[in-house]
């Protein structure tokens, strides 16, 4: 049984976002502040990238951990209700990622999948900075 009535249940789940979330304006705001200038969602790519690079022919993914199902991370946990729904939820988006990556490669694009947990206050700054390097080779 969920703690919340159905209206309250569709309200917090239509608040949550697929685009400008907080870790995505993070490496956002950083490729900025670096010189990077990017596209944004574009529609004629493959899984739709969330920052495409096309300079450097290379697109950006910033995968949420819980809806991406990201193994061993502890912002992901499955629910206890609905369970069967959101472990068949989850699987989907990882298949349809797995089939983006693989349209991607086949078209000549690098890709670099960046995880929300992976931007929390500690790690923040050794990953962009890895992605910037890799960028700059």
């Amino acid at each position: 049984m969920d703690v919340h009535s159905k209206e309250i249940r569709s309200y917090n789940m239509s608040r949550i976002r697929s685009k400008d979330t907080k870790p995505e304006l993070l490496v956002r705001k950083f490729l900025h502040s670096h010189g990077f200038r990017y596209r944004l969602h574009v529609k004629d790519l493959p899984g739709k990238p969330d920052i495409v690079l096309p300079k450097y022919k290379t697109v950006i993914f910033v995968h949420g951990c819980f809806w991406h199902g990201h193994e061993g991370c502890k912002y992901f946990v499955v629910p206890k209700t609905r369970t069967e729904w959101w472990v068949n939820k989850i699987q989907t988006n990882n298949s349809n990622d797995v089939k983006a990556e693989m349209n991607l490669i086949s078209q000549g694009w690098r890709i670099i999948k960046i995880w929300e947990c992976e931007l929390k206050k500690g790690a923040l700054n050794p990953k962009l900075l890895e992605i910037l390097l890799s960028l700059r080779l």
